[in-house]
Protein backbone atom coordinates (compact mmCIF):
# COMPACT_ATOMS: atom_id res chain seq x y z
CA UNK A 1 0.00 0.00 0.00
CA UNK A 2 1.05 3.35 -0.47
CA UNK A 3 0.16 5.84 1.43
CA UNK A 4 1.42 9.02 0.13
CA UNK A 5 1.61 9.79 -3.33
CA UNK A 6 3.97 12.82 -4.06
CA UNK A 7 4.02 15.05 -7.42
CA UNK A 8 7.29 16.37 -8.63
CA UNK A 9 6.62 18.90 -11.32
CA UNK A 10 9.55 19.22 -13.51
CA UNK A 11 10.43 21.45 -16.26
CA UNK A 12 14.38 21.99 -16.65
CA UNK A 13 14.73 20.72 -12.98
CA UNK A 14 17.93 18.71 -13.86
CA UNK A 15 20.01 20.66 -11.35
CA UNK A 16 17.42 20.30 -8.37
CA UNK A 17 15.83 16.55 -8.68
CA UNK A 18 19.10 15.27 -6.92
CA UNK A 19 18.21 17.10 -4.09
CA UNK A 20 14.33 16.73 -3.94
CA UNK A 21 13.93 13.13 -4.82
CA UNK A 22 16.21 12.15 -2.00
CA UNK A 23 14.29 13.34 0.32
CA UNK A 24 11.33 11.67 -0.77
CA UNK A 25 12.87 8.83 -0.85
CA UNK A 26 12.86 8.71 2.81
CA UNK A 27 9.24 7.53 3.15
CA UNK A 28 10.68 3.78 1.72
CA UNK A 29 7.71 1.37 0.15
CA UNK A 30 5.52 4.24 1.64
CA UNK A 31 5.32 6.45 -0.70
CA UNK A 32 5.31 6.62 -4.61
CA UNK A 33 6.94 9.80 -6.13
CA UNK A 34 5.27 10.50 -9.51
CA UNK A 35 8.57 12.98 -11.50
CA UNK A 36 6.09 14.44 -14.37
CA UNK A 37 8.46 16.27 -17.53
CA UNK A 38 6.64 19.14 -18.57
CA UNK A 39 8.81 19.07 -21.91
CA UNK A 40 12.16 20.54 -20.78
CA UNK A 41 15.00 21.25 -22.81
CA UNK A 42 17.45 19.62 -20.18
CA UNK A 43 18.35 15.80 -18.93
CA UNK A 44 15.68 15.95 -16.07
CA UNK A 45 13.62 12.99 -18.35
CA UNK A 46 16.94 11.19 -18.10
CA UNK A 47 17.48 11.76 -14.67
CA UNK A 48 14.16 11.18 -13.52
CA UNK A 49 14.12 7.73 -15.49
CA UNK A 50 17.44 7.21 -13.68
CA UNK A 51 15.68 7.08 -10.13
CA UNK A 52 12.92 4.83 -11.61
CA UNK A 53 15.05 1.83 -12.49
CA UNK A 54 16.90 2.20 -9.11
CA UNK A 55 13.44 1.95 -7.42
CA UNK A 56 10.66 0.95 -9.76
CA UNK A 57 8.37 0.29 -6.92
CA UNK A 58 8.45 3.89 -5.73
CA UNK A 59 9.88 6.28 -8.39
CA UNK A 60 7.73 6.65 -11.93
CA UNK A 61 8.62 8.95 -14.32
CA UNK A 62 6.27 10.44 -16.73
CA UNK A 63 7.19 12.18 -19.74
CA UNK A 64 4.69 14.66 -21.59
CA UNK A 65 4.46 17.67 -23.80
CA UNK A 66 4.88 21.18 -22.37
CA UNK A 67 1.52 22.06 -20.26
CA UNK A 68 2.19 24.55 -17.44
CA UNK A 69 2.89 23.60 -13.35
CA UNK A 70 -1.24 22.80 -13.62
CA UNK A 71 -0.77 20.38 -16.06
CA UNK A 72 2.13 17.98 -14.33
CA UNK A 73 -0.90 17.69 -11.24
CA UNK A 74 -3.25 16.91 -13.50
CA UNK A 75 -1.52 14.23 -14.85
CA UNK A 76 -0.30 13.10 -11.58
CA UNK A 77 -3.93 12.60 -10.42
CA UNK A 78 -4.67 10.61 -13.25
CA UNK A 79 -2.10 7.82 -12.03
CA UNK A 80 -1.67 8.39 -7.93
CA UNK A 81 -2.71 5.48 -6.07
CA UNK A 82 -1.61 6.59 -2.96
CA UNK A 83 -4.18 7.54 0.36
CA UNK A 84 -2.82 11.02 0.40
CA UNK A 85 -1.70 13.24 -2.37
CA UNK A 86 0.98 15.94 -1.74
CA UNK A 87 3.06 18.39 -4.42
CA UNK A 88 6.29 19.04 -4.05
CA UNK A 89 8.27 21.87 -6.34
CA UNK A 90 11.44 20.38 -8.09
CA UNK A 91 13.72 23.11 -6.34
CA UNK A 92 11.75 22.15 -2.73
CA UNK A 93 12.25 19.88 -0.64
CA UNK A 94 10.85 17.61 2.52
CA UNK A 95 12.43 17.52 5.80
CA UNK A 96 13.86 13.83 6.76
CA UNK A 97 12.41 13.62 10.06
CA UNK A 98 8.85 15.67 9.76
CA UNK A 99 8.53 13.34 7.03
CA UNK A 100 8.63 10.40 9.11
CA UNK A 101 6.52 12.04 11.52
CA UNK A 102 3.28 12.67 8.96
CA UNK A 103 3.99 8.85 7.61
CA UNK A 104 3.73 7.53 11.57
CA UNK A 105 0.64 9.43 12.03
CA UNK A 106 -1.24 8.78 8.52
CA UNK A 107 -0.38 5.09 9.59
CA UNK A 108 -1.99 5.38 13.06
CA UNK A 109 -4.97 6.85 11.66
CA UNK A 110 -5.11 4.06 8.97
CA UNK A 111 -5.06 1.59 11.38
CA UNK A 112 -7.44 3.36 13.42
CA UNK A 113 -9.95 3.84 10.63
CA UNK A 114 -10.17 7.88 11.53
CA UNK A 115 -8.51 9.52 8.57
CA UNK A 116 -9.02 12.93 8.34
CA UNK A 117 -9.29 14.35 4.82
CA UNK A 118 -6.79 16.80 5.23
CA UNK A 119 -3.33 17.42 7.05
CA UNK A 120 -1.79 20.14 7.71
CA UNK A 121 1.77 20.92 8.51
CA UNK A 122 4.46 24.35 8.52
CA UNK A 123 6.62 25.23 5.62
CA UNK A 124 9.79 26.97 5.58
CA UNK A 125 11.16 29.52 3.73
CA UNK A 126 15.00 29.21 3.31
CA UNK A 127 16.72 32.05 2.43
CA UNK A 128 19.98 29.86 0.90
CA UNK A 129 21.98 32.67 -0.01
CA UNK A 130 21.84 34.70 3.39
CA UNK A 131 21.37 31.12 5.43
CA UNK A 132 18.27 32.20 7.36
CA UNK A 133 15.04 30.53 7.03
CA UNK A 134 11.87 31.64 8.26
CA UNK A 135 8.95 28.36 9.22
CA UNK A 136 5.80 29.73 8.42
CA UNK A 137 2.89 28.08 10.75
CA UNK A 138 -0.74 28.27 11.65
CA UNK A 139 -0.16 26.78 14.62
CA UNK A 140 -2.21 29.48 16.47
CA UNK A 141 -5.42 28.73 15.21
CA UNK A 142 -5.27 24.73 15.33
CA UNK A 143 -5.85 22.57 17.98
CA UNK A 144 -2.52 22.09 19.63
CA UNK A 145 -2.82 18.20 20.80
CA UNK A 146 -2.74 16.69 16.61
CA UNK A 147 -6.61 15.98 17.48
CA UNK A 148 -8.53 15.34 14.43
CA UNK A 149 -11.20 18.48 13.72
CA UNK A 150 -13.77 20.38 11.67
CA UNK A 151 -13.87 23.81 10.70
CA UNK A 152 -15.80 25.16 14.00
CA UNK A 153 -12.57 24.16 16.11
CA UNK A 154 -10.88 26.83 13.90
CA UNK A 155 -9.60 30.37 15.51
CA UNK A 156 -10.43 33.20 12.47
CA UNK A 157 -7.68 33.62 10.79
CA UNK A 158 -5.80 37.29 11.02
CA UNK A 159 -6.05 39.00 7.47
CA UNK A 160 -2.15 38.09 7.07
CA UNK A 161 -2.38 34.75 7.43
CA UNK A 162 -4.22 32.25 4.92
CA UNK A 163 -3.83 28.67 3.42
CA UNK A 164 -0.93 27.79 1.12
CA UNK A 165 0.13 24.72 -0.88
CA UNK A 166 2.93 24.17 0.59
CA UNK A 167 0.75 23.33 4.23
CA UNK A 168 -1.34 20.65 2.46
CA UNK A 169 -1.78 17.11 2.38
CA UNK A 170 -4.82 16.18 0.99
CA UNK A 171 -6.60 12.76 0.88
CA UNK A 172 -6.71 11.80 -2.68
CA UNK A 173 -10.28 10.61 -2.69
CA UNK A 174 -11.41 14.29 -1.63
CA UNK A 175 -9.41 15.56 -4.34
CA UNK A 176 -11.32 13.11 -7.47
CA UNK A 177 -14.43 14.07 -5.30
CA UNK A 178 -13.68 17.68 -5.79
CA UNK A 179 -12.88 16.98 -9.52
CA UNK A 180 -10.25 19.38 -9.61
CA UNK A 181 -8.76 19.80 -12.88
CA UNK A 182 -6.03 22.71 -13.39
CA UNK A 183 -5.94 25.37 -15.56
CA UNK A 184 -2.95 24.24 -17.97
CA UNK A 185 -0.55 27.00 -19.95
CA UNK A 186 -1.35 29.10 -16.68
CA UNK A 187 0.84 30.44 -13.96
CA UNK A 188 -0.28 30.61 -10.08
CA UNK A 189 -2.34 27.50 -9.24
CA UNK A 190 -1.97 26.70 -6.35
CA UNK A 191 -4.90 28.53 -4.92
CA UNK A 192 -7.05 26.32 -6.73
CA UNK A 193 -5.25 23.40 -6.00
CA UNK A 194 -5.88 24.37 -2.02
CA UNK A 195 -9.54 26.21 -2.09
CA UNK A 196 -11.49 24.39 -4.76
CA UNK A 197 -11.27 20.56 -2.69
CA UNK A 198 -11.50 22.38 0.74
CA UNK A 199 -15.82 22.33 -0.24
CA UNK A 200 -15.06 18.73 0.29
CA UNK A 201 -13.27 18.65 3.25
CA UNK A 202 -14.82 17.69 6.95
CA UNK A 203 -11.89 16.86 9.28
CA UNK A 204 -8.51 18.13 9.95
CA UNK A 205 -5.50 17.04 11.77
CA UNK A 206 -2.63 19.73 11.56
CA UNK A 207 0.83 18.84 13.12
CA UNK A 208 3.03 21.08 13.80
CA UNK A 209 6.32 20.16 11.73
CA UNK A 210 8.56 21.75 9.70
CA UNK A 211 8.27 19.55 6.57
CA UNK A 212 8.18 21.59 3.76
CA UNK A 213 11.19 23.09 2.41
CA UNK A 214 10.26 26.53 0.00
Amino acid sequence: MKYLSFVVPSYNASKYLDKVIPSLLVGGDDVEIIVVNDGSKDNTLEIAKHYEELYPNIVKAVDKENGGHGSTINKALEIATGLYFKCVDADDWLEENALKTLLAKIKYHYEKNTLPDLYLTNFVYEHVEEGISNVSSLRKYMPKDESIFGWKDIKKFNAVDFFMMHSFVYKLDVLKKSKLHLLEHTFYVDNIFVYQPLYYVNTICFLDIDLYRY
